[in-house]
């Protein structure tokens, strides 16, 4: 049978990055995409390619989905569409649910309609463990979750309902909590792209040699994005409907601060003396201030492995924002 895979949020980081791979495998994807609102800048490379085909559709709209869904007939969905940045979901909690708990319902439900049962992942977040303390350190598919911002909630709720949807209608839901990935493509607004960005621009003359931050003292296992999307693929093909998987980089050369990620930053800038300045708006509500996962159960199934290292992640994070900056698209 012809494989027909569905990438939700094609567009965003995550998305654009899966669609890379599965074309260097020689698969076709279709991707959805919101028809006035999607920034294309992440797949600009792929607007032209004849292998990948564009639908629009937004997810919190059930009968434009369910019309997708049909068109299609997927046999494997990667979803990522969602409202991923954690800081506006404080003003916005009920958008946030509306996109990350009542678009994936919008799917699931447009699937069981039309009768299909493709391998659907869906992308979790380890922010959903929130406050976390350092003796229950690593975290583990059975750690306790008690999220810290309305995002976090609402990726739980997505996280359940595929849960719910796959005991009650035996749909092959594969459910994954991945801890931070980093690297090209990933917006500004979020912590290491937020620092080479704003490296970037100083040493292009844009902005004052500062860098503004907030909360810096923060501890996760970082990964790179095309390791993660690999995890991803993998999940899609190996892990058990129903159960649950960790993936990061869980050894301790992919463990640090944001500080050190930004001290690293500013050793690779070509201007020297840079400051560094905390700015009130960035600093949120509550912070997480320790996620670090065990993912032994995960990459004993698939064999997975990380193969890029921190100094990499960061490396190809400042001159993405870099050649952007050089070609004046910021």
């Amino acid at each position: 049978m012809e494989e027909k895979i569905l990438i939700t949020g094609i567009t965003g980081f995550v998305g654009s990055h899966m669609a890379d791979l599965l074309l260097e495998n020689g698969y076709n994807v279709y991707g959805l995409k919101r028809w006035n609102l999607s920034r294309l800048r992440n797949i600009r490379h792929l607007l032209n390619d004849e292998r990948v085909v564009l639908l629009d559709c937004d997810i919190t709209d059930p009968i434009g989905t369910r019309h997708v869904i049909d068109e299609i007939k997927p046999t494997k969905v990667l979803h990522f569409a969602a409202e991923s940045f954690v800081s506006p979901s404080w003003l916005h909690p009920s958008h946030y649910m509306d996109v990350n708990y009542k678009g994936t319902v919008n799917l699931l439900d447009a699937i069981r309609e039309t009768g299909i049962n493709p391998r659907f992942h869906i992308a979790g977040s380890g922010e959903e463990y929130g406050e976390i303390f350092d003796e229950e350190l690593p975290i583990t598919d059975r750690s306790v979750l008690r999220p810290m911002n309305p995002y976090a909630v609402s990726k739980i709720a997505q996280d359940l309902i595929g849960f719910v949807y796959y005991k009650s209608y035996d749909m092959n839901i594969i459910r994954t909590r991945a801890f931070n990935h980093e690297g090209p493509r990933r917006d500004h607004v979020f912590g290491i792209p937020s620092y080479a960005y704003q490296i970037a621009r100083i040493e292009a003359r844009k902005q004052p040699p500062t860098v503004k931050v907030g909360h810096i003292d923060d501890r996760r296992n970082f990964t790179h994005i095309k390791d993660m999307v690999r995890a991803y693929w993998l999940a899609v093909e190996m892990c058990k409907p129903g159960e649950l998987y960790l993936i990061g980089s869980e050894g301790e050369e992919y463990i640090y601060t944001f500080r050190e990620a930004l001290e690293t930053l500013l050793s690779m800038a070509t201007v020297k003396g840079i400051k560094v300045e905390v700015e009130p708006d960035f600093v949120r509500p509550t912070c997480v201030p320790r996620l670090i996962g065990d993912t032994k159960k995960f990459r004993e199934l698939t064999g997975w492995k990380p193969e890029i290292g921190f100094e990499k992640i960061l490396e190809d994070t400042l001159n993405y924002w870099r050649q952007f900056i050089k070609e004046n698209l910021y």
